[in-house]
């Protein structure tokens, strides 16, 4: 499944990036979101979501969501 359909509050393993966009791919990669990393949905909120990557916390709209299956 993809981020987009996660359950606030469960820690879920990135099993992959899904997007042909490079530049995408990059700026996830820079924030620690890759294959293996854990991730947890903090909060969805109006038209995105709040994550937990390591030790930082992002908000990425639903299309960026729904590239990183889990």
């Amino acid at each position: 499944m993809t981020l987009a359909e996660a359950t606030a509050g469960i820690e879920y393993m990135i099993k992959d990036i899904v997007t042909d966009d490079e530049e995408l791919e990059a700026f996830l990669f820079s924030l620690g979101c890759y294959s293996g990393e854990p991730i947890t949905v903090i909060r969805f909120s109006k038209g995105g979501c709040v994550v937990s990557i390591k030790d930082g916390r992002y908000n990425i709209d639903m299309d960026l969501a729904a590239a990183i299956w889990v």
